[in-house]
């Protein structure tokens, strides 16, 4: 207990050494509870210079900040309108205590001011539950750096701390902070607002200018997480010079900002968002005026976006256009009239004495200050104005409750400050049509507003443009914008231009927003999901030059509408009924020496084939399926080779009889008594079998499709995508027929006329042979349904020189030379020929 004495003794003594007696009713009113308030009425962007000395710094030798005062008569408005004009605390007097925090050089001093007694004494105790300390509630400081410092000091003795300006992520753990509570929306939100302003406009490529304390590294590094996600590219970020109390730059801070505002000048990037202090800006922008900057948009944070000073500066109208994020604009009746109205002294509570002060509790020029600046002010309207206000209605609740509050009387005890901090996590009211209450993180869930600085004198300085509520995610009540720029354009702030619809991004340097466009190549599409790679269209689709999506290929083949098909289908009719015909007269005169001669029985084996062949062309017409293309590579050519072979054994008969069966005579006789013609056709046909059943179980008859080689948006259906292979392999044994029947019938030229039948046989081989290598050589050369055509028209034309061209002529001489198709004739053409030999 001993070893307790001298460290409360000394502490008593620090705080007493640190008071100063001053009588300014600005900072303090007695009452029955006090609140204790931190403003910003002078800053010093240096810090804490004044511990190299032991000693509490004089505010009022810095920079004077308008809104800072401005701010704390909105504390003094809220609690002097709940003491006179609201049954909130009947019959109980509020009072306050407000101090001066110089920005962040005095926060320690007002927080051992507020903790300790009114004798000053701060006691050091095992337990604080039971303690009172000076205040019920602290309503600030500013910034984040200081609501930090103090909210450490403060959450020991879990006083209840509400700011209205800290915006630092940090703020929101309650285990570090559970005392703290904030009525301004976190910087997660305010930085989310600006990233949906620069894709409102569509800027991708950005400066960021960042202050050197913890709120430019903090909001800095939210920015560029969140630039990141939405595709926004930082041109580069600097760091700006912190200036002296005094405001000055040092030699090499002055050199460092000129080469930062030249890099601005010579960018291509027109957007900057600056994250800073005001007072950090004064020195930049009067270095970006000297430049001669123009042209660029300039985007402000929440601490200075409407700093009266930096506006007063009428000069920056001319070097771009100044966008900014703040809360959200309240009015406040009756408190323009109260900001510059002189504070009086209010009567003393009962069984209080007037409050004693401490340093920094005096500001001379804050109220002529004001005043000079009260009608921009007041055009302006509240915004952070409503942050306190609020604070301060916040703790009014929660003391309602916490001393039975009716609405006539309060039942007045000892406030504790944790008993009243877990009545504020509870308050939910409503004030000046805003709901009041506070989430699981301590933040008072409100809007924010894009605004615009103009210089009109008739108009709101900072015009609100866009709103942000963080509960939509998206910005509302969306306003033009008065562009510094000709034509009132928007300005431009891209990397590289957008690509035309259809064309990918390739990447240029290290930026993804920095990009060359090249154009999708047809048979692929961009997909919007990846600006950077074309995909490639599926088999059955494709797309032209710079598409975004597919679309279904053309399916193509023959069809009956079509000129070619229906001159095919003409040939093909003509054909068939010429074969009936043919079928019929040989039916009638089977037993004339002509029909006999032209091979008999074998005639009607390949009439039929033909027939068939005839009736089965429609195959080649429509979208093939598994019947048509068995029917394509089975029966045509199993026709083929039925009639080729018949004329080849019918060539080779002929010989036989007239030139080896006198040399030959034994095998003549086993040829004919065997039926050697037809075991012949059998064997062909046999053999030919095997090689399409061969081919048809090597490839498939499903019919496939491909792709039209001379244009890619057609796709054909084929019956084997080997048709070419296939096609050979069919037509070779044919080939072979054909060469052998061209071979017997050249041979027998010098046979009697009846039975000479090389011209003809000699025309149909060689045509069959000549069209066929055609159809083999067009094949390998071409795709598509011209291919289709001149397959069906071979064939066809084939069919048509085996029915005209073998057996027309027969029928001529049957029809119209009757005489000539007599035995006695047939009889004395072999002795002719006979005779002629001998």
């Amino acid at each position: 207990m001993r070893s307790k004495v001298p460290a409360a003794c000394s502490l008593f003594l620090l705080l007493h050494t640190l008071t100063e007696l001053t009588q300014n009713s600005d900072f303090h009113l007695a009452g029955d509870y006090l609140l204790g308030g931190l403003f910003t009425l002078h800053a010093n962007m240096k810090g804490i210079v004044h511990l190299n000395y032991l000693q509490v710094p004089q505010c009022k030798e810095y920079e004077m900040k308008v809104l800072g005062y401005n701010l704390m008569q909105a504390m003094r408005f809220a609690v002097e309108e709940i003491n006179n004009h609201s049954s909130l605390l009947p019959g109980v007097l509020l009072g306050y205590e407000m101090v001066d925090t110089c920005y962040i050089s005095n926060n320690i001093q007002p927080v051992l001011y507020f903790l300790s007694h009114e004798d000053y004494f701060l006691p050091i105790q095992n337990n604080y539950s039971s303690y009172v300390p000076r205040v019920v509630a602290v309503i600030g400081p500013e910034n984040s750096e200081s609501t930090t410092t103090v909210a450490h000091f403060l959450s020991l003795f879990l006083l209840p701390q509400i700011t209205y300006g800290a915006i630092s992520d940090e703020l929101r753990d309650k285990q570090n902070f559970p005392s703290l509570l904030r009525t301004v929306p976190s910087a997660e939100h305010q930085i989310r607002a600006m990233v949906l302003l620069m894709q409102q406009y569509h800027w991708n490529w950005i400066i960021m200018l960042v202050s050197g304390d913890d709120y430019g590294r903090e909001n800095g590094y939210l920015l560029s997480e969140q630039l990141a996600d939405q595709g926004i590219c930082i041109a580069f970020r600097e760091t700006l010079p912190t200036p002296q109390s005094n405001m000055t730059l040092t030699a090499s801070e002055q050199e460092h900002l000129v080469t930062i505002v030249n890099k601005v000048r010579e960018s291509t990037a027109h957007v900057v968002v600056l994250l800073s202090p005001d007072l950090t800006l004064h020195n930049f922008f009067h270095e970006v005026l000297r430049q001669n900057v123009s042209g660029t948009v300039w985007i402000a944070s929440e601490s200075w976006a409407i700093d009266l000073v930096l506006h007063n500066l009428t000069e920056l109208r001319h070097i771009g256009t100044f966008l900014g994020v703040t809360t959200q604009s309240v009015p406040i009746p009756r408190f323009s009239e109260f900001r510059v109205r002189k504070a009086q002294a209010g009567p003393p509570a009962p069984n209080k004495t007037s409050p004693q002060t401490t340093c920094n509790q005096e500001c001379d020029t804050c109220l002529d200050t004001t005043k000079s600046f009260n009608s921009i002010l007041t055009l302006s309207g509240e915004r952070v104005v409503f942050n306190v206000y609020s604070a301060v209605y916040a703790v009014a609740h929660a003391l309602h409750k916490l001393l039975g509050c009716t609405q006539t009387s309060c039942i007045k005890g000892v406030v504790y400050p944790w008993k009243l901090l877990q009545e504020l996590w509870k308050v939910n009211f409503s004030l000046q049509g805003h709901q009041i209450f506070f989430d699981k993180q301590g933040d008072l869930s409100t809007g924010l507003e894009i605004i615009q600085w103009r210089w009109d004198q008739s108009q709101n300085p900072f015009q609100s443009i866009a709103f942000y509520h963080p509960s939509q995610g998206y910005l509302m009540n969306i306003s033009s914008i008065f562009w510094n720029t000709p034509n009132n354009t928007v300005p431009l702030s891209r990397c590289s231009k957008s690509c035309q619809t259809g064309q990918k991004k390739k990447p240029v340097g290290l930026h993804p927003c920095c990009f060359e466009c090249i154009d999708c190549s047809p048979g692929s599409f961009l997909n919007q999901s990846d600006e950077f790679d074309c995909q490639p269209c599926s088999n059955y689709e494709w797309s032209d030059k710079n598409d975004v999506a597919c679309y279904k290929r053309r399916l193509t083949f023959l069809e009956w509408h079509e000129a070619p098909t229906i001159v095919v289908a003409l040939l093909t009719i003509l054909g068939f009924l010429s074969t009936l015909a043919i079928l019929a007269v040989f039916w009638r005169h089977f037993q004339t020496p002509m029909v006999r001669s032209a091979g008999g029985h074998m005639c009607f084996l390949m009439l039929t084939p033909l027939l068939v062949a005839y009736v089965a062309v429609p195959v080649y017409v429509g979208r093939p399926t598994i019947i048509t293309c068995l029917c394509r590579q089975a029966l045509f050519t199993l026709c083929f080779t039925i009639c080729i072979s018949c004329i080849t054994v019918r060539s080779f008969q002929i010989i036989c009889i007239f030139k080896m069966a006198r040399r030959l005579p034994r095998a003549y006789n086993y040829w004919v008594r065997y039926h050697g013609p037809y075991v012949f056709v059998v064997i062909i046909t046999g053999l030919k079998v095997v090689i399409v059943m061969s081919n048809i179980l090597a490839t498939t008859i499903v019919p496939t499709i491909r792709a039209d080689p001379d244009d890619p948006k057609i796709m054909i259906p084929s019956c084997n995508p080997n048709y070419r292979k296939g096609l050979l392999l069919n037509t070779s044994v044919d080939l072979v027929l054909s060469v052998m029947g061209f071979s017997f019938a050249y041979m027998g030229k010098e046979l009697p006329t009846n039975y000479n039948e090389a011209k003809f046989i000699t025309l149909n081989m060689s045509f069959y042979f000549i069209s066929s290598i055609t159809l083999c050589t067009f094949m390998s050369a071409y795709e598509g349904v011209l291919v289709t055509i001149l397959d069906l028209s071979v064939t066809v034309l084939n069919l048509l020189g085996i029915s005209l061209g073998y057996f027309g002529p027969k029928c001529y001489m049957i029809l119209f030379y009757p005489e000539r198709n007599t035995p006695a004739y047939f009889n004395s053409m072999i002795q002719g020929y006979t005779m002629r030999k001998d």
